[in-house]
């Protein structure tokens, strides 16, 4: 076996072993959005999610969630409609931020979530050709995706990813910390490594502590297609409030950081799902009248 083959394989390997810059919540955030949506679904939604679903979901959105992430490879112009950028401003404007790195406009998060809301609004119509099963795929992936407050960060340290840090006693980024790194501790510490005991406490937290928000939650003032300009308003904010305060380059974030941000990534967690829940049963249900609020309080 040559040298030189031998080279190309290690390249390859460290290609795709290398943590992914776009990847937000991870896929246990992304699978958790996604079931705590599927709670709420009414039923004309449900029958719609499943017949979308390609086969290898196996009627689980949840399990095909963190799809978008696994072809970003594939599907490069996709990869800048994982996040936004702000110039290293603490508030969001869609006329300023939403684009890619080549200045086309709306090719963001927010752009996204609204282009595959309005494509599965076609949805039983045979005159269009969307593929509305990468339309569903995408905007349940993205709707998470805004809802991790450094996917809505700062172009200088691209969201974070350039700040590196320890977390405890490994060495990381920033990013990487709020994608992945909370969820794993606090599965470890408080959930016995057990998802779907995550997803049920996030789930009665819903229905108990922030019920009172719900109504929140549902509505929004600065509205376009969705509420997803809200959304990176609010990401952005908890950016600066909360991810990026108090850390450095090299800094060691521990206990004090992780108590304190913790219930942040937890709370957004719960929005994302209920929101996609909110914009799915919107498109699939529409002449349904019920506030989404009362649905909510009534699944469990």
């Amino acid at each position: 076996m040559s040298f030189l083959f031998l080279l190309q394989i290690l390249v390859l390997c460290l290609i795709f072993s290398a943590p992914s810059t776009t990847d937000a919540w991870g896929k246990e955030g992304h699978f958790m959005v996604c079931k705590i949506a599927e709670k709420y679904f009414s039923e004309k939604t449900k029958e719609a999610v499943q017949d979308l679903l390609p086969e290898i979901a196996n009627g689980d959105l949840a399990s095909v969630c963190s799809w978008p992430d696994e072809v970003r490879f594939r599907y490069r112009w996709s990869s800048p409609l994982h996040y936004i950028n702000t110039p290293g401003v603490c508030n969001y404007l869609y006329s300023r931020d939403c684009h890619n790195p080549k200045g086309q406009q709306g090719m963001c998060v927010v752009g996204a979530i609204n282009n595959y809301t309005n494509q599965l609004y076609n949805y039983g119509d045979s005159k269009y050709t969307y593929n509305l099963t990468e339309s569903l795929m995408f905007l349940s992936h993205f709707v998470g995706d805004v809802h991790q407050p450094l996917h809505v960060g700062f172009e200088a340290d691209e969201g974070g990813n350039t700040i590196i840090v320890h977390w405890y006693r490994r060495k990381t980024n920033l990013h990487h910390v709020w994608d992945v790194s909370m969820i794993e501790t606090a599965m470890k510490d408080f959930y016995d490594n057990d998802l779907n005991t995550m997803i049920d406490a996030i789930k009665l937290n819903i229905t108990e502590d922030w019920s009172d928000e719900l109504n929140k939650w549902e509505n929004c003032q600065n509205k376009r297609a969705t509420c997803a300009n809200d959304y990176a308003s609010e990401s952005i904010k908890l950016s600066c409030s909360y991810a990026y305060k108090d850390v450095e380059q090299d800094s060691t974030l521990q206990d004090d950081y992780f108590y304190s941000r913790y219930p942040v990534v937890e709370k957004q967690i719960a929005k994302a799902g209920v929101r996609l829940a909110i914009i799915l049963n919107h498109i699939f249900d529409a002449g349904t009248s019920y506030k989404m609020s009362s649905l909510f309080l009534q699944k469990e």
